[in-house]
């Protein structure tokens, strides 16, 4: 979709976003960067791409749609082929099969599109209601052309020689457009349809499993017959720039793909085990904006400490869970809210898993002595404002990571705790000393990711009353007025996330009789705890109190813990108990 520059002057008067000068400067700013306003204004986040569409359908009178793809009929969708939809980018989305008295809802990325509306005509005649969506939108239900994983790779597998037995791998084998690049692609293209953080590729006895890590949980897509493992780890290779001929020896590497207007990093790993190599890959969306902190899922008084602990001009914050709970998105929220022109930001990982535009960011490399230790030393002599450290690991880093926060610097870093109170032990550990912890540590945010739920799959229900005794015991509910302080919560909690009145003692869970591969749950969410470092828990430091003399205080001064958090939004019905239970049972 191209909107002229004179229609996006147009909105952005109207939406009165910007003041004349500004205008101007960014119309001239286009003219000399020789790029559309309408890109300018996206990049900017003046507008996002749904916002700025939405106001281009009300400019030129055509209503604006956003195509839910998990309902879409391939019936519906099949009334145009698949090559003249993909040549004009445009979709029948509803309107029956067998009717041609009844208008088709037709979805167009760009309505202005004459031979397009002709074919529509020649298809249909003139029973058909345009709509206009977004390029990303469209993109998506044009790939509900596709079939499963399963039916497409078999397609490919069958073209192949039949023969079993580990051969060479030829040049043939892993060309562009040899049977195994199109299986690679399949396999990397459904996992970022599944919306799959890490692709396994695991060798066995007689085939490759393919498995998928969706909302934390491993599910298995396909097998292939394990002929094909040498030239699909190869192709693999190839595409992360890593030695084909070693596979006695672990292997790192990293590629990009673009798909659908969105641009994907792959971290790639293989690692030799008994039945040949196994190849993992975590899947990074690196054009998905950070997400705010009421997105993530912070609310209350945690949200307000956060804020609190960020817009000072130093201290630390650290952010607690084990691997894969979130900590690197959490930081990265907040290093995208307090990214300005102003301040100069730096960083030092491993691995850099999100690119943030404005923020100097470091890769660890022990081989060269970029180390996290090297690393902190080098970005103290660069003039940072705010500093985060990937992860504090030894005694060196934490002592200098301590020694910037003390010195005028804003330090951001994780550490591998069970929960917010065993954080400040766990530096004690690494000889700081309990009053140095006690002036710098602002806030420690413990955290877990559990799965979302998909309210249309789920259904409510009410406890019985051995599952509330349950409940109680396992949430510490011991009288009535737990319980009436949890949903006083709750009630607090549904008005930042917009739920309709449901503090009440009632829980979802998927159904019980859900097609295919649902599962009731898309997506996850955080569930946290925020220890703030007031002065009563500084007291206690010094003095050396236990990591749950230091959570009993900060209860007592409104910190809301993990499992609690989680039981909130399990009665709001973002999500069940039964995950809470899953990842935050000791």
């Amino acid at each position: 979709m191209i909107i002229p520059d004179k229609t996006v002057i147009e909105i952005i008067k109207k939406s009165q976003k910007l003041d004349e000068d500004s205008l101007n400067d960014l119309i001239e700013q286009a003219k000399n960067e020789k790029k559309d306003l309408q890109d300018l204004v996206t990049k900017q986040n003046l507008f996002s791409d749904t916002e700025l569409t939405k106001a281009y359908s009300d400019e030129i009178g055509i209503p604006f749609t956003e195509i839910n793809t998990k309902t879409l009929d391939k019936e519906v969708l099949k009334q145009i082929p698949e090559h003249i939809a993909k040549l004009y980018n445009m979709i029948v989305f509803e309107g029956p099969v067998d009717d041609d008295k009844e208008p088709k809802s037709i979805a167009m990325e760009n309505p202005d599109d004459l031979q397009a509306i002709d074919v529509l005509h020649k298809l249909f005649g003139q029973k058909i209601k345009v709509f206009i969506v977004t390029h990303l939108n469209m993109l998506s239900a044009l790939d509900q052309y596709r079939g499963n994983i399963g039916s497409e790779i078999s397609k490919i597998v069958t073209e192949e020689d039949e023969d079993e037995g580990d051969e060479e791998v030829s040049e043939e084998d892993i060309a562009e457009d040899s049977p195994t690049a199109q299986t690679v692609n399949l396999i990397i293209e459904y996992a970022i349809k599944s919306g799959a953080s890490d692709i396994h590729m695991e060798p066995r006895d007689k085939e490759v499993i393919i498995r998928y890590r969706v909302d934390g949980v491993l599910r298995e897509a396909n097998r292939l017959p394990k002929r094909t493992l040498a030239a699909l780890i190869s192709r693999i290779k190839i595409l992360s720039n890593l030695k084909i001929d070693e596979r006695r020896a672990p292997q790192d590497g990293r590629f990009k793909i673009n798909m659908n207007g969105r641009v994907f990093a792959f971290r790639v790993s293989t690692l030799p085990v008994t039945e040949g190599e196994k190849v993992v890959m975590r899947v990074l969306d690196e054009s998905s904006d950070p997400l705010s902190l009421d997105q993530l899922g912070f609310w209350g008084k945690a949200l307000e400490d956060i804020k609190e602990a960020s817009s000072q001009p130093h201290g630390m914050v650290l952010v607690t869970g084990p691997t894969g709970s979130g900590k690197s998105t959490t930081l990265h929220s907040v290093l995208h809210i307090l990214n300005k022109p102003d301040v100069n930001i730096s960083t030092i990982e491993d691995p850099v898993e999100y690119k943030l535009e404005g923020v100097n960011q470091t890769q660890v490399n022990p081989k060269a002595g970029m180390t996290f230790v090297a690393g902190l030393r080098a970005l103290l002599r660069q003039d940072p404002n705010i500093i985060m450290v990937g992860e504090v690991r030894d005694k060196e880093t934490a002592g200098l990571a301590v020694q910037a926060a003390l010195t005028g610097h804003l330090v951001f870093s994780t550490l591998h705790t069970n929960n917010a109170a065993t954080c400040l032990p766990r530096l004690l550990d690494m000889d700081i000393e309990p009053f140095l912890i006690a002036s710098v540590v602002r806030v420690v945010i413990g955290q877990r990711l559990v799965r979302r739920l998909q309210i249309e799959d789920c259904e409510e229900y009410t406890p019985n009353d051995v599952e509330k005794k349950e409940i109680e015991r396992v949430f510490g509910l011991k009288t009535k007025s737990d319980w009436d302080s949890v949903l006083k919560l709750a009630q607090d909690a549904q008005k930042q996330f917009g739920k309709e009145q449901n503090a009440k003692l009632t829980f979802w869970r998927p159904k019980e009789d859900l097609p295919g591969e649902k599962t009731g749950y898309k997506g996850r969410m955080g569930i946290y705890e925020v220890l703030d470092n007031s002065s009563n828990v500084q007291k206690m430091i010094v003095s050396n109190s236990t990591s749950d003399e230091i959570q009993s205080q900060a209860i007592k001064e409104g910190m809301v813990t993990m499992q609690v958090d989680g039981l909130i939004k399990a009665i709001l019905g973002m999500t069940s108990i039964e995950e809470i239970l899953r990842v935050t049972r000791e």
